[in-house]
């Protein structure tokens, strides 16, 4: 048994508490948000995972030291907005060689760094590690069948944390690609607001088949440019979670596009679904990086100028079919 805590109280933090709890776990769930520590000491349950009974056993805690001291792991699940501002909070508290495992998806828009490397800058005695693919809190937390990959740069912290998540209905793959796996489950959530957009607009399967297999040439463009490993973004965490992400009316981001889709600004669009966008927050960041390592993205260029420039996304669309005519892949000879 390790004693783990799941700093963030939200749906997906609250999916793996409920997971690592049924293999035996002693679980411990931090969040800053005194009301809804609240809220999970009186209901046992969380409001966006109705259902979803937490065990009589959990601790739930707004103290930072019961967090963060004497565990073996710590599960940083807050949104990605709020990983730096979280990480320089335990930083003093957390040991030398102590495991922190981020499961948020994003990119720090000024500075351009994955959350993993904020973690390292902020704690750099911590022993960082990283986990994405396509896993949804809703279906998790209901024990559905999942499948997501761990990346560490070493490989006894990944095996160690594969063990401690396994079980029947929660397959763990483990890779070497920190920076793949970052990449490929930041930027598929851009892709998905592009996805959920075209849902807005009220276009088909074959306009969303199109945007999800360009959309993860332009994320493997970028992430191998970037350093990134080719077969990780053909994987869970690259064409695995663009799948689920763009498809999924469980996905925050596709839901917040199908609404831009319809007229809403990206303002409006996050108050109605009630949940971080995480693809608004990276969406810049992705440009930017694009544009240092002079790499084309226009399926997320254009997603930028609907959200920040005011675009028509219908407009958008149609610049995105009447771009100079292509081949699809040029590293393959003609034979005529």
């Amino acid at each position: 048994m390790a004693k783990i805590s799941i700093l963030g109280g939200g749906s997906w933090g609250i999916a793996l508490a409920v997971l690592l709890n049924k293999n035996g776990h002693e679980i411990t769930v931090w969040s800053v948000l005194e009301n809804e520590i609240k809220m999970l000491q009186e209901m046992h349950e969380h409001k966006m995972l109705p259902g979803v009974k937490l065990s009589e056993d959990m601790i739930f805690t707004a103290d930072d030291k019961e967090a963060v001291e004497g565990k073996d792991l710590l599960i940083m699940a807050v949104a990605s907005a709020y990983t730096r501002q979280t990480a320089h909070r335990i930083g003093s508290l957390t040991a030398e060689g102590q495991k922190i495992l981020n499961v948020a998806k994003g990119i720090e828009e000024h500075t351009l760094m994955t959350l993993s490397e904020i973690i390292e800058q902020e704690i750099p005695q911590a022993d960082v590690a990283v986990m994405s693919g396509p896993s949804h809190a809703e279906e998790v937390g209901r024990g559905i069948p999942t499948s997501i990959v761990v990346g560490a740069k070493s490989k006894a912290t990944a095996e160690y944390i594969q063990n401690l998540f396994m079980n029947e209905v929660f397959r763990v793959y483990i890779s070497p690609d920190v920076l793949g796996i970052e990449l490929g489950g930041s930027l598929k959530n851009v892709v998905a607001l592009a996805a959920g957009i075209a849902d807005g607009l009220g276009y088909g399967d074959n306009t969303k088949a199109a945007l999800i297999t360009r959309g993860i040439t332009e994320i493997a463009r970028l992430g191998t440019a970037m350093g990134g490993k080719f077969e990780t973004f053909c994987g869970l965490t690259g064409i695995g979670d663009l799948i689920v992400t763009c498809a999924s009316m469980h996905s925050r981001n596709r839901r917040a596009g199908i609404l831009i889709g319809q007229g809403k600004s990206y303002e409006e669009a996050m108050a109605e679904v009630q949940m971080v966008v995480e693809g608004v927050y990276s969406a810049k960041a992705a440009m930017e990086l694009a544009g240092k390592y002079e790499i084309q993205m226009p399926i997320i260029e254009q997603v930028n100028k609907v959200l920040f420039e005011g675009k028509n996304a219908a407009q958008a669309v149609k610049e995105l079919m009447l771009r100079d005519k292509k081949e699809e892949i040029t590293d393959i000879p003609w034979e005529k």
